[in-house]
Formats: structure tokens, C-alpha cells, sequence
């Protein structure tokens, strides 16, 4: 089986096998990953509603077992796909099979795949990803990187804030069940002000910040005002 190479060290090998071990059941919508199922089409539309996904390059950063990566090639993009969880990307190959749908997975830090690919994607999603590994800011300026001018990059990720502890550790793993315990670590949530700086830093012009709503009675996300807990993010690569 491939592993990350000595090269890509920006993960955490914990935050791996944890993920790991969760493969065989990511596309099970009432499995560990229930929660996610109901964000991905909030997640799509907020992508959908900023490029025209039809025949765009775009690049599904962290993709873990393709929930994001399948629905955007869906819409007709053009998906390459990269994590450094091999037990997701077999997975996420495996269900492509049973979906039809084209998608170019690959073991692979998003770094190494910057030096290799340098301004070749229209978009770039990375959701649910940056608070799972040792340098967030590496990967954004990366994304970066990887974007053609005039680019956007799309990021989803956990506010630092009491509602979040509460609600999406507290809540979400340990009363509710949602999610397994331990997958997150509030100390790893991001501010909104920090990922500004990080992509201001990569070069990228924060274009909007909004709400992403999880509303648990109905299994379902939303887009919303509402940024204390879940958030989505998108920053432009200047023409």
C-alpha cells in the first residue's frame, strides 16, 4: 500500500488512521459520516453559485472518500482529488465504479502536488480539512499556488469560538453521537481573521465568509448568516 512520502509532512499520522478507519463506511449517509452527507450540498451550491463548474479544472483538496469530489464532477467538472488517507482513496475508487463518474484520485499532498501543477485549476475545494493538519496556512498558500488567475478557492471549516466547543464537539460527538469522539480538537478550529491572514498571505483576496448550518432534526445543511460554528470561505487568485 503507498504511504505519504518523507517529503509530505504536513499531516498529522493520528489524524490519518483516525480517518483510516472510518473508509469502509464514508458512503453509508447514516454511517460516522451522516453529518457530512447532509453538508455536501450545502457545500455544492455555495461552490456552484461562484464558478461555472461545466468543464472547469478543479482540485477537491482533503477529498477523503469523494462526497464532494463525485458531486462536482456531477456538474460536469473536470475532478482531481488528492488525500493521504489510502484506506479513503481506495474507497473513494471503489465507489466511482458503482457512480460512473470520472474523478482523478490521488495520494497526495496538496504541496506536492503545487510544485508539479503550478496555476492549472479554475477552483480549488478544500472543506472540512484544514483543522486536521499541523500547518493550514502551508495548504492555502499551496491552493495558491495551484490556481490559475482569476481562481477561487472554496474552504469549509470550524470556528474557534465557545458555540462550536459546545456544539460541534460537546454536541456533536459526545451527547448527539454525530460524529466519532475525538474527531476534533477545539485548539485546531480557525477564526475567520486567521484563515483572512493565511490567504492574504497566499496571494488571495477574501471575496465572502458565510454561515454553513447544520440543522440535526432534519438531517440537513444550510447556508447562512450564522459563522460561530461551521463556516465556508471563498478568496480569489487576482487576475
Amino acid at each position: 500500500m503507498n504511504q505519504p512520502s518523507a517529503a509530505d509532512d504536513n499531516f498529522s499520522q493520528s489524524e490519518l488512521d483516525k480517518f483510516n478507519e472510518l473508509a469502509h463506511r464514508w458512503w453509508d449517509p447514516q454511517g460516522p459520516q451522516k453529518a457530512l452527507h447532509a453538508l455536501n450540498p450545502a457545500r455544492l451550491g455555495y461552490v456552484a453559485a461562484r464558478v461555472a463548474l461545466r468543464d472547469a479544472a478543479v482540485l477537491d483538496v482533503g477529498c477523503g472518500g469523494g462526497l464532494l469530489s463525485e458531486a462536482l464532477a456531477g456538474e460536469g467538472a473536470r475532478v482531481t482529488a488528492i488525500d493521504l488517507a489510502p484506506d479513503l482513496l481506495k474507497i473513494a475508487r471503489l465507489h466511482k465504479l458503482e457512480s460512473g463518474l470520472e474523478v482523478d484520485y490521488r495520494l497526495s499532498s496538496v504541496e506536492a502536488l503545487a510544485a508539479q501543477q503550478p496555476g492549472h485549476y479554475d477552483a480549488i475545494t478544500c472543506m472540512e480539512m484544514l483543522e486536521h493538519v499541523p500547518d493550514p496556512a502551508s495548504v492555502l498558500a499551496a491552493c495558491g499556488t495551484l490556481l490559475k488567475p482569476g481562481g477561487r478557492l472554496f474552504v469549509s471549516t470550524l470556528n474557534r469560538t465557545p458555540a462550536a466547543f459546545a456544539l460541534a464537539i460537546v454536541g456533536a460527538e459526545y451527547i448527539a453521537r454525530l460524529l466519532p469522539t475525538g474527531t476534533h480538537q477545539y485548539r485546531d478550529f480557525i477564526k475567520p481573521s486567521e484563515l483572512g491572514a493565511w490567504l492574504r498571505a497566499a496571494g488571495l483576496e477574501l471575496e465572502d465568509v458565510s454561515g454553513l448550518v447544520y440543522e440535526p432534526w432534519r438531517n440537513a445543511a444550510r447556508v447562512g448568516k450564522r459563522t460561530d460554528v461551521n463556516y465556508l470561505a471563498c478568496a480569489l487568485k487576482p487576475a
